[in-house]
């Protein structure tokens, strides 16, 4: 018998039942906290979330790290592509005055920290690849390495997501075993296909575009369903009875939600 390949090396093969709690912290805290910092997951976790969302470039030198836009100016002291300076420069930004007052002088924080904290606190993790336009491919290779490493003593692996396909696709090529997701704002033709041909484990979906018919289409190919951003109550009430598996929310009060939320 031919002997199983080490398993960082393995393809992806994804559970059969949804293996990650339902409900996913928005960028850390939702708009409670300065998005995709250290004070955010802090927050969410002390709002009872087991599970966070995030968003994750490479600096010009290679250091993979917390960020959502392509420029720097709306949530950090500093200016230009995000992704064209060094990490020695990106530590140096403000990543929190610009939310309020109380988190003046919070750093951007690098994946390698975010993945401290889900070890000490048991969490989970969804990592949307978000390259810079025309660098998809270098970003998603970067992204699934760098996972594969902080990780490497861990069987329960975060879900690489992205809206870029060949970003899926290079990280599939350099870390097959790290379960991955498509991103999708709309449904274009042949985007179930897509999804089963980048050997997704799910799909993740704005929740406006999802039915019953939608839903049943992913299931019946072994998909799972995560849905963002769910902020209000009646909404995520009829996605778990559609039979969503991941809810991504900004709303942090557990009062807020049905049943608590029920987190795990």
């Amino acid at each position: 018998m031919r002997p199983e390949p080490p398993f960082h090396q393995q393809s992806f093969r994804p559970p059969s039942s949804w293996p990650y709690p339902r409900w996913w912290a928005h960028r850390g805290a939702g708009r409670l906290a300065p998005e995709n910092t250290l004070a955010a997951f802090r927050l969410g976790a002390r709002h009872g979330f087991k599970a966070f969302e995030c968003d994750v470039k490479i600096s010009a030198d290679g250091v993979a790290f917390l960020f959502h836009d392509t420029e720097l100016e709306r949530t950090t002291s500093g200016l230009g592509v995000a992704e064209e300076h060094t990490w020695a420069q990106l530590s140096q930004l403000d990543a929190g005055g610009w939310h309020s007052p109380e988190h003046v002088g919070e750093p951007i924080p690098t994946l390698s920290d975010i993945a401290r904290f889900c070890f000490e606190t048991g969490s989970d993790l969804n990592i949307e690849i978000k390259p810079t336009p025309g660098h998809d491919a270098h970003t998603g290779a970067s992204v699934a390495l760098e996972t594969a490493r902080l990780w490497a003593q861990h069987t329960r692996m975060p879900l690489l997501s992205s809206f870029s396909t060949s970003a899926l696709e290079a990280a599939r090529g350099t870390a097959p075993h790290l379960p991955r997701a498509l991103l999708l704002d709309e449904l274009v033709p042949g985007w179930l296909e897509q999804s089963l041909e980048l050997g997704c484990s799910a799909v993740v979906i704005d929740h406006p575009l999802l039915d019953t018919t939608v839903i049943a289409q992913l299931h019946a190919v072994g998909l799972f369903v995560m849905s963002y951003t769910v902020n209000d109550v009646d909404v995520a009430e009829q996605l778990m009875r559609w039979g969503v598996e991941g809810l991504i929310t900004d709303v942090m009060d557990r009062a807020a939600w049905p049943a608590g939320p029920q987190l795990r």
